[in-house]
């Protein structure tokens, strides 16, 4: 059964980092493309970061070096570090999966979508 599980968000101030998990299926870490993506109110759902099965990882503009995605295939964990929030990182984050990382930004590629994890970031 694929399942995505996504925990470890919550509320820092500005300047602050997170580290966010999701808890995959095996196979998906060792084989496939895995990201995160996040959605503020009002705004669509954009790409934050994906790594693919090789470890390479790409990230959205407006990460800026702050966000570093990495994944434990020992523990079936993708991570998601986040240092330097800022308020305008407030958002509901995703892990997202698909089979390639080839049209990474799109999220209608995805075909594995975790329940979502608030984070939030006051000024």
């Amino acid at each position: 059964q694929v399942q995505l599980v996504e925990s470890a968000g919550g509320s820092v101030q500005s300047g602050g980092s997170l580290r966010l998990s999701c808890t995959a299926s095996r196979y998906m870490l060792n084989g496939y493309c895995m990201g995160w993506f996040r959605r503020a109110p009002g705004k669509r759902r954009v790409a934050v970061a994906i790594i693919d099965q090789y470890d390479t990882a790409n990230y959205g503009d407006f990460v800026l070096g702050r966000f570093t995605i990495s994944k434990d295939n020992t523990k079936n964990i993708l991570y998601l570090q986040m240092n330097g929030l800022q308020p305008e990182d407030t958002a509901m984050y995703y892990c997202a999966s698909k089979t390639n990382c080839m049209g990474w930004p799109d999220e209608l590629r995805y075909s594995y979508w975790g329940q979502g994890i608030q984070v939030t970031v006051s000024s």
